[in-house]
């Protein structure tokens, strides 16, 4: 009896000393574990792109307002009614240039108001009309482009200010090793700058440049509906001659 107390004894005190070796590992472990699923949040990895990042903010605000704002006007442009051009026509046809000069004014278009320039000349030369209405329309194209090169300066400078960052980034990295050695908390700081600057310049510029040339796109099929509709108007006030 004695000698199996002792065992039982000895098996409990073995037992007790693995559970305390286990709860000693699970403590590190679970210590360990912040350190390895520590996360860097957005504003934090944009935070270490350092000064730079100040001029990149104001060209992606300025890159997101001048988009929406000139997308906007474009849209409201491309507004018209499908017939117009004929109801101008069935106007002009009836000598009712009151008439067709009213509904050019209503259109509130780039369109309308370059025929109502046009109708406007009815009775002088053709060619009087035709230089007239081109006035016109250049000045409607004037007023949808407007804004549109400082989205394209956007595209083309936010990339330069990356690579400024770059150049940043590495006075920032050698100077670190100067002073503090080469390892890697010495140089990570100069390699945050050169990274983060450069791909959110890269970013700023991609996004620019392609959102300048869709609205450039939407211009040029404005530009191409107002050259339509201003031959058309010419062939109206050359059909009662031809008739």
């Amino acid at each position: 009896m004695d000698i199996f107390a002792f065992n039982q004894k000895n098996l409990y005190m073995q037992f007790q000393l693995i559970l305390l070796q286990a709860t000693d590992t699970v403590a590190q472990a679970a210590a360990a574990v912040p350190e390895a699923k520590e996360k860097l949040s957005l504003f934090a990895l944009l935070k270490e792109g350092g000064i730079l990042m100040i001029p990149l903010l104001l060209c992606s605000v300025a890159m997101v307002y001048i988009f929406v704002e000139r997308f906007s006007a474009i849209r409201k442009a491309n507004v018209h009614e499908s017939n117009f051009m004929l109801r101008i026509r069935e106007q002009i046809l009836a000598g009712n240039l009151q008439g067709a000069r009213s509904l050019a004014k209503s259109s509130a278009s780039p369109i309308g108001r370059m025929i109502e320039k046009g109708v406007n000349r009815i009775g002088k030369p053709v060619d009087s009309i035709e230089k007239a209405m081109e006035t016109a329309g250049k000045l409607e194209v004037y007023q949808l482009e407007r804004n549109m090169a400082a989205l394209n300066t956007i595209s083309r400078i936010a990339p330069m200010f990356g690579f400024l960052g770059t150049i940043a980034g590495m006075i920032i990295l050698f100077f670190n090793i100067q002073h503090e050695g080469f390892s890697l908390e010495s140089i990570a700081g100069g390699i945050y700058t050169k990274m983060v600057t450069s791909a959110v310049g890269l970013i700023i510029g991609l996004l620019s440049y392609v959102a300048y040339d869709y609205l450039n796109t939407q211009i040029n099929k404005m530009v191409n509906k107002m050259e339509l509709a201003a031959a058309e108007f010419i062939d109206i006030l050359q059909e009662p001659a031809k008739a």
